[in-house]
């Protein structure tokens, strides 16, 4: 029993790491575009944002999902299961991490940005090396929440069929007829948010010397 949790632990922590690597950077563009001077592209990308966190996640899976066939009439394998739940977490994670970034970007004085051009910076080097360090510590604490409830919401992926450990457990506790599946399965998740809380305090302290 616990080696097929373990299982489906090591398909959540897949679905965890991909959607963090994707959502991360992208949430990145997102937030330049949702700040963007063009209002074309400001407003796509309002909408975007809009949508994805207006909808629910599961929701949104189920049309990456059905999208190909019922929209092209592309037939899928089960292998599209994992792809269409990485792309919809990516996604919609995307646009949560981008309204972080923008809070933390407009809360950077804009004396900073005065200073930068001074100095002879370029509108990319102050971003890089001076807003996006300041930006990053200041994000932190709502980062974290948002890291941490990702662990939990992994959990969605049964809704399209991708064996990650929710899915293990409800199986092993329908096939056992009892709820220690769903035990360790809880236990599993508190590990692994513990362990990301501590790893997101170790990172607080070590970026204290960016003094507000």
């Amino acid at each position: 029993m616990v080696s097929m949790l373990a299982s489906g632990y090591v398909t959540s922590l897949e679905i965890f790491a991909l959607t963090l690597l994707g959502s991360i950077p992208l949430g990145i563009l997102v937030a330049l575009g949702r700040l963007s001077h063009v209002k074309p592209l400001s407003f796509i990308v309002k909408l975007y944002i809009s949508i994805m966190r207006g909808t629910p996640l599961m929701l949104q899976m189920f049309a990456v999902f059905f999208l190909p066939y019922y929209g092209f009439g592309i037939s899928t394998g089960t292998d599209y299961m994992f792809t269409a739940c990485i792309i919809s977490f990516i996604v919609n994670y995307a646009a949560y991490f981008a309204e972080i970034y923008r809070a933390g970007i407009q809360s950077i004085p804009h004396g900073q940005y005065e200073a930068a051009e001074v100095l002879g910076y370029t509108s990319g080097q102050t971003f890089f090396r001076i807003i996006l360090p300041q930006m990053f510590k200041r994000i932190l604490p709502a980062m974290g929440n948002e890291i941490v409830t990702l662990v939990k919401d992994t959990s969605l992926a049964f809704s399209i069929g991708v064996a990650e450990m929710f899915t293990v457990g409800r199986a092993l506790v329908a096939s056992q007829r009892n709820m220690i599946p769903f035990a360790i399965a809880a236990i599993f998740y508190w590990v692994t948010c513990l362990l990301i809380e501590f790893i997101m305090r170790q990172i607080e302290k070590k970026l204290d010397y960016y003094h507000d």
